[in-house]
C-alpha cells in the first residue's frame, strides 16, 4: 500500500509526482487524475459558464486553511484546506457525472487511463489485476491474452492501457459485473478499501497533496504537506480545457457527510493515523461553531 513520501531538500519545492503525477489520469469515480497535455486556452476565467455548464462555480474564492504540526513527525507540518475538507462534495460517477470529455459522460474521469506514480505502484496494481476474473472485468480477455493492460505514452511514461476510448479497467454500462472500475469492484468484493487495489492517482483524487520545504527565520527547515482540493488548476493548463470537473460543481455537493469523513481511509493513508485524527478534531471545531461558517465552499448547498 502506498505510503506518505517526503520531498528532499534541493528538489522542486512542490513535487506532485510523489502522490498524484502531473501527467496521470485515474480510473473510476472521482478518484482519478488527468493528463495535462491539452491545448492551453487563452482565457482561463469562468470557463465552466462559457461551456454551458452552469453548475460549476469558479475556482478562485476565499478559503479557510489551518496549519498544524504532524504529531508523528517533528520535521513536518500539515497545511489543510478546511473549506474543501468540510465541504459536502461526493463522487457522482454514474449518477449525474458529466465526464471530463464531451460526449463520454459514462467514462467519468477514466477516459485517459491512469499513469503510474512509480514502479512500485505498477507492481502493486499488477498483483491485484492477477486476481480479477472475467465476471469482474469486462475486458479480461483483451487485458490478459490480448494486448495487455499497460501502455507507454508519448513521453515514455507508463500507464493503464486505453481500450475503446477509455481505461481498459473501466467496465461499461450494461456489463453484468457492474459498471465502473473493475479494480474498485475487486476491492469491494474482497472487503478491502479501493485504495489498496487501484493506482495511486485513482484513489487520491480529488484530494490533492503537495510538498514544500519551508525555510524558517531561525534557519531551520520544515516540510509543509498541503492537503486540499484538486480543482481544474491542479491538472495544469489542460485542466481548464476539461469538459466538466466535479469539485466545483453544485451537482456534486450534496453529501450528508463532509469530505474529511467520507474520505477517511484516503486521508489516513495520505497523512498517517495521528495526522488524520488531528485534522478531524480541527474540522469538527469548525463545523461546531455557532457563527456562520467562515469561507464555505461556494458549491455547497446554501452557499
Amino acid at each position: 500500500m502506498p505510503k506518505t513520501k517526503k520531498a528532499k531538500p534541493g528538489k522542486a519545492a512542490v513535487k506532485v509526482q510523489d502522490t498524484v503525477p502531473q501527467d496521470a489520469v485515474s480510473a473510476e469515480s472521482a478518484r482519478t487524475h488527468p493528463d495535462t497535455k491539452y491545448q492551453q486556452l487563452e482565457a482561463h476565467k469562468d470557463l465552466a459558464g462559457a461551456r454551458g455548464v452552469p453548475d460549476e462555480k469558479g475556482i478562485d474564492f476565499a478559503r479557510a486553511w489551518v496549519e498544524f504540526p504532524d504529531p508523528a513527525d517533528e520535521d513536518q507540518v500539515f497545511r489543510c484546506d478546511l473549506t474543501w475538507l468540510t465541504s459536502r462534495w461526493s463522487c457522482i460517477f454514474g449518477s449525474g457525472c458529466q465526464g471530463i470529455q464531451a460526449g463520454r459522460a459514462d467514462d467519468g474521469c477514466c477516459t485517459l487511463g491512469a499513469h503510474f506514480s512509480d514502479k512500485d505502484d505498477e507492481k502493486r496494481v499488477a498483483g491485484h489485476v492477477a486476481r480479477l476474473t472475467p465476471e469482474q472485468w469486462q475486458f479480461h480477455e483483451e487485458g490478459t491474452a490480448g494486448g495487455g493492460w499497460t501502455q507507454t505514452d508519448e513521453d515514455g511514461e507508463r500507464q493503464t492501457r486505453r481500450w475503446n476510448g477509455s481505461c481498459i479497467f473501466q467496465n461499461r454500462p450494461g456489463f453484468a459485473g457492474g459498471a465502473g472500475c473493475s479494480l474498485h469492484i475487486l476491492a469491494l468484493s474482497e472487503g478491502r478499501e479501493p485504495l489498496e487495489t487501484k493506482p495511486d492517482v485513482c484513489w487520491q483524487l480529488p484530494v490533492r497533496r503537495t510538498y514544500d520545504w519551508i525555510e524558517r527565520p531561525d534557519d531551520t527547515k520544515v516540510l509543509q504537506v498541503s492537503i486540499g482540493e484538486y480543482d481544474r488548476r491542479g491538472w495544469g493548463s489542460g485542466g481548464h480545457d476539461l469538459h466538466w470537473w466535479c469539485t466545483s460543481a453544485t451537482s456534486a455537493h450534496g453529501a450528508g457527510e463532509p469530505v474529511f469523513r467520507t474520505y477517511a481511509p484516503e486521508l489516513t493513508e495520505l497523512m498517517g493515523v495521528e495526522g488524520y485524527e488531528a485534522l478531524v478534531a480541527l474540522c469538527e471545531v469548525r463545523l461546531a461553531g455557532e457563527l456562520p461558517l467562515l469561507a464555505p465552499h461556494p458549491a455547497d448547498p446554501g452557499s
